[in-house]
């Protein structure tokens, strides 16, 4: 079974009233907005899932805001700790590399259950057993190539979402399958975050895990914003999302590319193991970060009449498609 290979993402939006300061004149504008309105106002930003992260809260008792934050860190490390291929560690990686999982961790059981239940609804365009396809790829174009049919066809054989099996005290996957549940892991993770900040009754936050959320007001007393970057133009604002409450998800050819016209990107359609071709980038918003998350992928691989019936299928879900340009 072949070791996943994790890839480091980058940003791919640009967030306009929370984590972007500069935006507001800094972070001292920012806290002083919080101090109009009798507030304290912290953000903490870190590391997980290759990425950068921040967490944003206000709230009238400034120690309840950093044991907020406290918690809302120690749910990303939990996630991390489950599902993330970054870490050699993770219950996802050692079920990858042994092949099958005896009790695993409730997070890893809720993500792959979701996984598959999106798999079969959306016919197998998403698919959490494409991890195969990845080193596959990532070789070729470390060569200058792209990957042979006889290759593709090799990872192919191992790829499929009825190839694993789940029950609450173990998982199994069938020789050679390998799983990825990036496709999840920080929608999922925006999730508990705030639920974390729920529970120690922050009312206004803003979560940045890789995908976002927003519960309450920007610090000023208005709706929160979300500034979406230009797929083709990342340092530039395509469009805003105002208000912007609940979570949003974006998936985009820019994020990691394996050729320059990003015509091959880390997005692989399952059924022919190559990126699929007709979007740039997808923006979901919906009640719930893994909702957003997952149905963000799923529409990159279907497409835009298909992944447009997926999403207004689920309540309070949309969506918006940027073509390829």
């Amino acid at each position: 079974m072949s070791a996943p290979t994790p890839f480091a993402p980058a940003r791919r939006r640009l967030l306009v009233g929370a984590a972007g300061l500069a935006a507001l004149g800094g972070v001292a504008a920012f806290r002083a907005a919080a101090t109009s309105r009798g507030l304290a106002l912290r953000t903490r930003a870190g590391l997980a899932f290759g990425t950068t992260v921040a967490l944003t809260a206000a709230g009238p008792d400034p120690s309840a805001i950093e044991a907020a934050l406290d918690d809302g860190f120690a749910a990303m490390r939990a996630v991390e700790a489950a599902a993330s291929l970054f870490r050699a560690d993770s219950a996802l990686a050692r079920l990858n590399r042994d092949g099958s999982l005896e009790a695993p961790d409730p997070h890893l059981l809720a993500l792959l259950r979701f996984a598959l239940a999106l798999a079969a609804e959306t016919g197998g365009a998403f698919d959490p057993t494409v991890q195969p396809l990845w080193p596959v790829w990532a070789g070729a174009a470390a060569r200058g190539e792209r990957p042979g049919a006889e290759a593709l066809r090799g990872a192919l054989a191992r790829v499929g979402w009825r190839r694993v099996r789940v029950a609450t005290d173990r998982i199994v996957l069938e020789p050679g399958t390998a799983l990825t549940l990036n496709a999840l892991i920080q929608g999922y993770a925006a999730d508990q975050v705030m639920a974390a900040l729920r529970a120690r009754g922050i009312a206004d936050a803003f979560v940045d895990t890789g995908e976002f959320g927003a519960a309450g007001a920007h610090p000023d007393g208005t709706p929160w914003r979300l500034g979406l970057a230009d797929p083709r133009h990342p340092g530039e604002v395509a469009a805003v999302l105002a208000p912007f409450t609940g979570f949003a998800a974006t998936s985009g050819d820019y994020n990691m590319s394996f050729s320059d016209d990003r015509a091959d990107h880390h997005i692989f359609d399952p059924a022919t193991g190559r990126s699929p071709r007709a979007l740039s980038s997808v923006t979901v918003t919906a009640p719930t970060g893994l909702v957003a998350d997952g149905l963000s992928t799923a529409c990159m691989v279907l497409g835009p009449a298909r992944g447009a019936d997926l999403v207004a299928a689920r309540p309070g879900c949309a969506v918006r498609f940027t073509g390829k340009g």
